[in-house]
């Protein structure tokens, strides 16, 4: 679902961050706080996870390294969507939101390189969300003509 930053993109960044270490379990950002920063994912993998309302987090995805996560958030300005929580020993680099804009401001090259990689996670999420509404188990839609019989 998340696509990963190319190596420029990457090395550039890596200039700004600060490395973060998290245990199994430990959360890097919770759904609703304010879109602090950006993490890229170093070593290890992590959970994007979905709050439901039967209280009961739903996996969006399992990302690894090379990821760069919280990235609409951050360039929306607005809160979390998701919570990520490490899934195993995990290092991320943490990258402050006004930094991170500041930089796309500064660096059209990798502002249109963050463009596609929103652009692939909507689609990716696009496509994970149209085979779940296709699952066969539902109820098909009746068609206006057999309605109208």
């Amino acid at each position: 679902m998340r696509a990963r930053v190319s190596q420029e993109l990457e090395q550039a960044l890596r200039e700004m961050m600060t490395l973060r270490a998290f245990p199994k379990g430990a959360a890097l950002f919770r759904q609703g706080t304010p879109a602090a920063g950006v993490y890229l994912m170093e070593k290890g993998s992590a959970r994007v996870l979905l709050a439901t309302a039967a209280d009961q987090p739903q996996l969006l995805d399992l990302v690894g390294p090379g990821t760069l996560l919280g990235l609409s958030d951050n360039v929306a300005g607005g809160r979390y969507r998701v919570t990520v929580e490490a899934a195993e020993q995990t290092t991320a680099g943490f990258i402050e939101r006004e930094a991170f804009v500041n930089f796309l401001g500064c660096h059209h090259e990798f502002c249109m390189q963050v463009v596609r990689l929103l652009s692939d996670n909507l689609h990716a999420l696009y496509h994970k969300f149209r085979s779940v509404s296709a699952h066969p188990g539902r109820p098909r839609r009746r068609s206006l003509n057999e309605q109208l019989s």
